[in-house]
């Protein structure tokens, strides 16, 4: 068996937040709990959350993150770049490659700067990965910087873009992807020439 994925969108912007539920165990891991702790907390409610994974520290996405944490006991799970960079508060640094189990199974972390210098991916090792704000379906997430959109670019071509085809992306916001599908689209951006100050909210058009 592999890990039971759940998705629920969460406000005040629509945010995707993820459940990965070890269905041997019943226990499970939220990913991005959003900014309404009641919602976050109740889509998993048939199980035992033992673990808060936090994709990037936007307060879209980590709103609700103390009163999950209060609620469910729950360590979180962030990695340091964006714990400086927002001041959040964490039990367990996330680092490029960590294993986290979850039951009797387990993902893997993949540090992808750019949209925030501490964003993680999380490897469900079966051709499913969240992406959190790294990737959408039809361009990459926003960045606030030139250096942050080149730094992006380098991250998709190194990181994002070597997953093989049939890979499926669950983004922060809105639907999920194939990084095949994507990849055409990608590939067609990098081949044009960009403006030298490009960034913020680009699409591969």
């Amino acid at each position: 068996m592999t890990l039971k994925l759940i998705k629920i969108e969460l406000g005040p912007w629509p945010m995707n937040a993820y459940g990965l539920i070890c269905e041997e165990t019943r226990v499970s891991a939220l990913i991005d709990p959003g900014a309404d702790a009641q919602k976050a907390l109740s889509f998993l409610q048939e199980t035992s959350i033992e673990k808060i994974l936090i994709t990037h520290g936007h307060a879209d996405h980590v709103g609700a993150l103390q009163e999950v944490k209060a609620a469910s006991g729950a360590p979180v799970y962030l990695h340091p770049a964006d714990a400086t960079k927002f001041d959040l508060p964490y039990d367990t640094a996330l680092t490029d490659g960590e294993v986290i189990k979850i039951g009797q199974h387990a993902v893997r972390a993949i540090h992808v700067r750019g949209h925030t210098p501490g964003l993680v991916c999380f490897d469900l090792g079966d051709g499913r990965i969240i992406v959190g704000d790294a990737l959408f379906v039809g361009g990459p997430g926003k960045t606030w910087a030139v250096e942050d959109f080149a730094t992006t670019m380098e991250n998709m071509q190194k990181i994002i873009f070597a997953w093989p085809d049939e890979t499926e992306f669950f983004p922060g916001h809105g639907p999920s992807g194939t990084i095949g599908v994507e990849r055409s689209a990608y590939e067609a951006f990098a081949a044009r020439s960009w403006p030298a100050d490009l960034f913020g909210d680009v699409t591969w058009k």
